[in-house]
Parts: structure tokens; C-alpha cells; sequence
């Protein structure tokens, strides 16, 4: 687990997971609103470093500040602001977690250390450190989905265009 600071106010505390078994049960229990504490769990294979993450996080708190979330809850504003897409059931399709997911990162605003306890006891999985991010990403699936050119990669990397993605969404 990391506990990063998003704003100055507010942390995001991140934890990766490997081989997680009971996704269909964490997404069930995400769509039935009875995950507790409420969390944000990430398709990981598309996140090939924390820094885009931590844009969507600042994105997020920024809607709750104005009290224009577009989702319903801050959490579920994570997943659809890293998508990089404004159509929210996609977003969530794509960048949340799906019935056979098996590599997650789990995230929550101004998380208690019992809070992340219990997350860890809710996915069944084994954590792994963060920096395997950028090993574990699936640099295919990252340019499919967020349509990132070899030209593009050849000025910058995918955190790059994520991030940039990210940020611009509201401008186009």
C-alpha cells in the first residue's frame, strides 16, 4: 500500500493486486453500492505508471469541490476520469474491474489504515509493490484504448498520452 498526497488536503491510497480470484464478487458488490468502505478498484493492465492515476484522483476531488460529480460517488469519478472517455458505463466497463479481472488496483480517498485492512481482506488476491505498474501494463490494450499513435510514443511514453487524455477530455 501508498499513501499519496493529492492536493495538499486530500490522500490516495493505492494498493496493486496479482491473481485476485473473487472479482465478479468486488464488482457485484461495487454495482449493488454495498461495497464497504467504499473503494475504487482499477483495471491495472491499463495503468502503466501512477502519475495519470493521480491526475483522474485530483480531477475527482476537483468535481467534489465544485459539486459537479458526474458519477455517483467519488470513487466511481476515479475510474470514469482516468478512462479518458465521456460515455460513464464505458469508462466503467473498460477502466473499472470485470467479472474475470485478475489484476486490480484498489484506490481510496483519505483511507484509514483500518480502512485499507479492510480492503485488503476484501479482495483475495496477492499485493505487489507498485513499481511493477510500468512491467505489468499491457502497452497494446493501452494504445487501443486510449488511440495513443507509434508517432506519439516516439515523443513521449503512455503515461505521457494517458495524462494528456485525461486532462483535455472536458476541453474536447
Amino acid at each position: 500500500m501508498k499513501v499519496i498526497d493529492v492536493d495538499g488536503v486530500n490522500t490516495l491510497s493505492l494498493s496493486l493486486y496479482i491473481d485476485v480470484t473473487n472479482s465478479k464478487e468486488l464488482l457485484d458488490a461495487m454495482q449493488a453500492g454495498s461495497l464497504e468502505p467504499e473503494v475504487a478498484f482499477l483495471n491495472a493492465t491499463l495503468i502503466p505508471d501512477i502519475f495519470p492515476v493521480l491526475v483522474a484522483a485530483h480531477k475527482s476531488l476537483l468535481a467534489k469541490n465544485r459539486e459537479s460529480l458526474t458519477t455517483r460517488t467519488i470513487h466511481s469519478e476515479l475510474v470514469y476520469n482516468y478512462s479518458g472517455s465521456k460515455h460513464i458505463s464505458e469508462a466503467l466497463k473498460r477502466c473499472g474491474i470485470s467479472d474475470n479481472s485478475s489484476y486490480i488496483l484498489a484506490a481510496r480517498f483519505n483511507a484509514s489504515n483500518d480502512e485499507m485492512k479492510a480492503i485488503e481482506k476484501l479482495v483475495a488476491g496477492k499485493e505487489i509493490d507498485l513499481e511493477e505498474l510500468k512491467e505489468r501494463a499491457n502497452p497494446a490494450q493501452i494504445q487501443k484504448h486510449y488511440k495513443i499513435s507509434g508517432l506519439e510514443l516516439g515523443i513521449g511514453s503512455l503515461a505521457d498520452a494517458i495524462t494528456c487524455r485525461i486532462a483535455a477530455r472536458d476541453a474536447l
